[in-house]
C-alpha cells in the first residue's frame, strides 16, 4: 500500500468517526441533572420545563415566557409522590405560608348569642286610668288644669255642680236622719228606713264619692251645692278635656292619668330570630338619652303576630322607672341573651364559604392537602356557627385564606380542562400539543 491510498484510508476514518459522534449527539435529547447538595443521596432529573403561569407549554430547555419569567423545572421525583384524591385541594406548602392559611379545630360549645331588636317606651296600659264621672253635670272649678301635670291619689282634680248630686245628697241626709229617729221604733219600720239610707249611700259610692266626703256629709246632714272629684290613682295627665265651665255627660272622659312608675319596651324581632326568644329571656335596654346607663328586665309577653312590612315580631319587657326617667316614645336598644342548652360542633363563621346555593368548610387533611366539604349550618353567633352535618369534631378547618385556596383550585381547575381540551385535538397522542411543539423546536 503507497502513501497516498494510506492518506486516503485514514480520512476517510476520521470523517466516519466525526459523523458518528456527530449523529450520536443529534439523535439523543439533552438531560439535565441537577448536582447533589449536602445531605441528598442521588441528583434530581430534570424531565421538562413547564410555564410559570400555570399555561399547557413546556420546554425540553430552560427558557423565558414573554414576560420574561423564567419556566419552572418538573423532576422525575415528581412522579412518585401520591396522587392526589378527585375530591382534595393540593397547595405547596410554600404557596400555604404566603397565603396565610390558618386553622382551628371544630370544637364543641354551647352558642351564647346576642339578638338585637330595636324598641320604644310605652306606658303600661294597665296603670292607664280614665276620669269619666258617671252623672251629668258642670265644671264649676279646675284644680288640675295642664296635660303633663303630675297627680298623687286623692288629690283634687275639679269641682263640679250637678243636680242629680245634689238630689242624691239630700235623699241620703233624710234617710239618715229617719234611721236615728226611728231607732226605738218597732222593727219593720226601722229596716225600711235602714234599707233606704242604704240604698242612698250605695248611689253615692256608685258615682265614685269617695268615704271621706261620704261621712263628712253624713256627720254634718247638709247639702252641698258642688262636690270636689278626685284622682283615684298616682300618676301624670297624659289627655285632659276638661274646661272650667263646660257641662259633662256621664262616661265623658275629662282626663286620663297614667301612672309610669313601670313602664313597657315595645321591641321589633326579626322573623329569623324569635324563634330562639322566649318569655322571661332576661334583656339589657339602652336609650340614647343616658349612654353608659343600662336598664335590666325580661320578655313578658311574645305577640302573636308578625307585622309584614318589616317582617317583625313585636314583644313586650317591661321595666320599673324610679325617677320616671323613661318616658314614653324613647328609642331603644334592646339586647336579648339567647343560648343553646347542649353544646354542640362549631367552627368559626370565618370558615364557611358562602356560595350563596352551598356552604362549603375546608378542612385540612395533611400538609398542604385540603378538602372541600358541604355543610349544613344552624345558630350562630357574631364568631361562631354550629355545623348540624358535614363536619366532625376534632378536625381542622381552615379559618383564613379559605377564599384564596377555593380561587386557587378552581383556577387550577381551568387550567386543567384547558389542558384536556388541547390534547383532545386531532393529532394528539397523549401528549398536549404545545409539548410536541416544543419538543419538535428543539431540534
Amino acid at each position: 500500500m503507497n502513501s497516498k491510498t494510506l492518506l486516503a484510508v485514514i480520512a476517510a476514518l476520521a470523517i466516519t468517526a466525526g459523523v458518528g459522534y456527530w449523529s450520536g449527539q443529534r439523535s439523543q435529547h439533552p438531560v439535565a441533572t441537577v448536582a447533589p447538595t449536602a445531605g441528598q443521596e442521588t441528583p434530581k432529573k430534570i424531565l421538562f420545563y413547564r410555564n410559570p403561569m400555570g399555561l399547557a407549554d413546556t420546554s425540553q430547555v430552560p427558557k423565558k415566557d414573554p414576560m420574561g419569567m423564567d419556566y419552572i423545572a418538573v423532576f422525575d421525583s415528581d412522579k412518585d409522590e401520591a396522587p392526589t384524591p378527585s375530591n382534595q385541594i393540593k397547595i405547596s406548602t410554600e404557596k400555604v405560608q404566603k397565603l396565610g392559611v390558618r386553622t382551628e379545630l371544630a370544637s364543641l360549645r354551647s352558642l351564647d348569642r346576642i339578638v338585637r331588636a330595636a324598641g320604644r317606651i310605652e306606658p303600661d296600659e294597665r296603670r292607664t286610668y280614665a276620669i269619666s264621672p258617671k252623672f251629668e253635670g258642670y265644671i264649676e272649678r279646675l284644680y288640675i288644669n295642664t296635660t303633663g301635670q303630675s297627680v298623687a291619689k286623692g288629690q283634687s282634680l275639679f269641682e263640679v255642680y250637678s243636680p242629680e248630686l245634689v238630689s242624691a245628697q239630700r235623699e241620703y241626709n233624710i234617710a239618715a236622719q229617719g234611721v236615728r229617729s226611728l231607732k226605738d221604733a218597732d222593727g219593720e219600720a226601722r229596716v225600711g228606713m235602714q234599707r233606704l239610707a242604704d240604698s242612698s249611700l250605695m248611689r253615692l259610692k256608685n258615682w265614685d264619692i269617695s268615704e271621706e266626703q261620704i261621712t263628712a256629709l253624713g256627720k254634718s246632714g247638709e247639702t252641698k251645692r258642688t262636690m270636689t272629684f278626685r284622682s283615684p290613682v298616682s300618676g301624670i295627665v297624659s289627655e285632659k278635656k276638661a274646661v272650667q265651665g263646660i257641662r259633662f255627660m256621664p262616661g265623658e272622659t275629662l282626663y286620663q292619668i297614667t301612672d309610669l312608675s313601670t313602664v313597657w319596651v315595645l321591641a321589633d324581632v326579626f322573623e329569623q330570630d324569635i324563634g330562639q326568644v322566649k318569655v322571661g329571656t332576661s334583656a339589657t335596654v339602652k336609650i340614647n338619652a343616658y349612654p353608659g346607663k343600662d336598664f335590666k328586665g325580661s320578655i313578658a309577653y311574645i305577640y302573636p303576630t308578625l307585622t309584614a312590612e318589616t317582617r317583625t315580631v313585636p314583644v313586650r319587657l317591661e321595666l320599673a322607672n324610679p325617677g320616671a326617667l323613661l318616658k314614653p316614645g324613647m328609642f331603644a336598644e334592646i339586647e336579648l341573651a339567647v343560648g343553646a342548652n347542649t353544646k354542640v360542633v362549631t367552627v368559626p363563621t370565618s370558615a364557611v364559604i358562602d356560595s350563596g346555593t352551598r356552604r362549603i368548610v375546608l378542612i385540612q387533611v395533611g400538609e398542604g392537602r385540603f378538602e372541600p366539604r358541604e355543610v349544613k349550618l344552624g345558630a350562630r353567633t357574631d364568631t361562631y356557627v354550629a355545623i348540624t352535618q358535614g363536619v366532625t369534631e376534632g378536625e381542622l378547618v381552615v379559618v383564613a385564606a379559605n377564599f384564596l385556596i377555593d380561587a386557587e383550585s378552581n383556577l387550577k381547575a381551568a387550567v386543567g380542562g384547558f389542558g384536556q381540551a388541547t390534547a383532545a385535538k386531532p393529532g394528539a397522542t397523549g401528549a398536549p400539543a404545545a409539548v410536541t411543539q416544543a419538543a419538535h423546536s428543539g431540534h
